[in-house]
């Protein structure tokens, strides 16, 4: 069966100061800029700013 293309999309969230990686997903449709979220980077061990990337 074929899925019908919905407003969801998986987006790749990298942090700005190492090379860590977040997968989620966002509605294009509430949110069509590109998202910017502070989360925790296991590496750094700290929060750090993560940015939407294609």
């Amino acid at each position: 069966m074929a899925k019908k293309k919905g407003n969801r999309v998986v987006i790749k969230l990298r942090s700005a100061e190492s090379g860590h990686v977040y997968w989620s997903e966002k509605n294009r449709k509430n949110d069509s800029t590109r998202l910017e979220l502070r989360r925790y980077d296991p590496i750094l061990r700290k929060h750090v700013v993560y940015k939407e990337e294609k």
